[in-house]
């Protein structure tokens, strides 16, 4: 069973004794009941899905504030035992954020995410839909983003669909449900969180938790 556990603040803000064992993805095994980090320096991985081709584990992963509206960006990204991802120290790969008492030897260790989803997006739900579920998408990612709150032009608000080949991201994301915001950026509709292929292999279920609604995606 795996399991992500996210951050108690935003960049450590408490000391990173606060924060043992958070920013992380645990991993425990149902028979030993043992338990351990899987994975460390992803401040909020929410969604979780594996990749079949190549028994892969990717997570969408919910990144710092306080740096802008694109910096640093939301991500999918595959995930690697024992793999460290940044947070609080960088972002992005090797990215210092000045505003955190560095950590020379972790930095060097960071891992440079798959795929950027832009900043402040929320990138919550995650799970893979095989080529065929629905008309025209090929395999890919599908994600849920329950959208930004801290940004001059707000971003997210919509499931989208990220393309995969050779079991790495292969394209730009396509959307999949959208129009949850107004124009004017007053009024949000809805908002996309958890999404799953339905039973019937031929369909896509998305739970809105503003619409309280779980919308039904299927071929026209």
């Amino acid at each position: 069973l795996y399991a992500g556990v996210g951050s108690l603040s935003n960049i450590g803000d408490q000391g990173m004794e606060a924060e043992e064992g958070r920013a992380a993805i645990w991993r425990l095994d149902l028979e030993t009941e043992q338990a351990g980090i899987f994975a460390s320096g992803l401040r909020n991985a929410v969604g979780m899905a594996w990749e079949p081709s190549t028994g892969t584990l990717w997570t969408v992963v919910n990144e710092r504030d306080g740096l802008g509206d694109e910096t640093p960006p939301d991500y999918l990204t595959s995930v690697r035992e024992g793999g460290f991802y940044g947070w609080p120290y960088c972002y992005w790969g090797q990215t210092v954020d000045d505003r955190v008492p560095q950590d020379p030897a972790l930095v060097a260790r960071a891992i440079t995410p798959d795929y950027a989803l832009g900043g402040h997006t929320a990138s919550l739900g995650l799970c893979w839909m095989p080529a065929g579920t629905l008309p025209g998408f090929p395999d890919g990612m599908v994600i849920g983003q329950h959208g930004s709150w801290n940004r001059s032009t707000l971003s997210g608000y919509r499931v989208i669909f990220v393309p995969f080949a050779g079991g790495k991201p292969s394209g730009p994301p396509r959307d999949i449900l959208s129009g949850f915001l107004s124009d004017d950026e007053k009024t949000a509709y809805g908002r996309p969180v958890g999404v799953a292929i339905g039973a019937d292999g031929k369909s896509l279920l998305v739970a809105d938790d503003v619409g309280d609604i779980i919308w039904r995606v299927t071929a026209a």
